[in-house]
């Protein structure tokens, strides 16, 4: 079984905001959902933020249940869990991110939702040194097919955002279709990427489903965001 490289690929530990961005449909809120139980699990203060203000299909907004009973905070924009469509943000982020905790933000897809982040740019700023901001890919979503195409979408968000991204996140998949070597074959795709892009990869993840006997630089992932027929 493949050991977790979080805290390795992290320069040794896990700084205490990790901000967390995509494309529409890579899977950027199952890994923030994932960081942040990992968190937990290691009796870790942690809140979760959900910038996921533009209404997405799937946002941390939809589990109170699931953090609330592994005791994480869970922060979200007024009308989420709502049929309304609209960006309102009745939080205090600043204030929430200097409370001695962990914090993950789950911020909405592509460079709309990276505009809620750019408000809050300056603030964030005064933590960078204990801050990481990843991006999550996966070769196998629409319009981020190619290195090129994954790239262009992040330098959007980095624009809307007024922030630079840190690492990459590997989250190629094919939801329960997925296999071991749809896993491997999508590892130089990630590479091109951190490459142009001068990122190192965080991880690769997988689900537990899948044997991935591949030692360090892979994370295995528990799948809780499910697309509306799985569920």
């Amino acid at each position: 079984m493949a050991r977790s490289s979080f805290k390795k690929k992290s320069g040794g530990s896990v700084k205490r905001i990790t901000v967390v961005t995509g494309h529409y449909g890579v899977g950027k809120t199952n890994v923030s959902v994932n960081l942040a139980i990992k968190l937990a699990g290691s009796s870790k203060k942690v809140t979760v933020v959900d910038l996921d203000i533009v209404n997405p299909y799937f946002r941390t907004a939809d589990f109170d249940d699931l953090f609330e009973s592994r005791n994480i905070e869970l922060i979200k924009p007024m009308y989420a869990n709502s049929n309304l469509d609209i960006p309102a943000i009745n939080f205090d982020l600043e204030r929430i991110i200097r409370e001695d905790r962990y914090i993950v933000i789950d911020v909405g897809g592509d460079d709309a939702g990276a505009i809620a982040l750019g408000r809050y740019a300056e603030a964030l700023s005064e933590y960078q040194s204990d801050l990481e901001m990843y991006y999550v890919i996966n070769c196998f979503r629409y319009l981020t097919r190619t290195a090129d195409e994954a790239l262009a979408l992040m330098y959007e968000i980095e624009n809307a955002s007024r922030m630079k991204h840190t690492g990459i996140i590997n989250n190629s998949n094919l939801g329960n279709e997925t296999t071991a070597y749809d896993i491997k074959a999508s590892i130089s795709f990630a590479k091109e990427i951190a490459e142009k892009a001068s990122l190192p990869i965080i991880f690769h993840t997988y689900s537990k489903n899948i044997d991935m006997d591949n030692g360090e630089g892979f994370e295995e992932m528990d799948i809780f965001v499910k697309p509306l027929w799985e569920v």
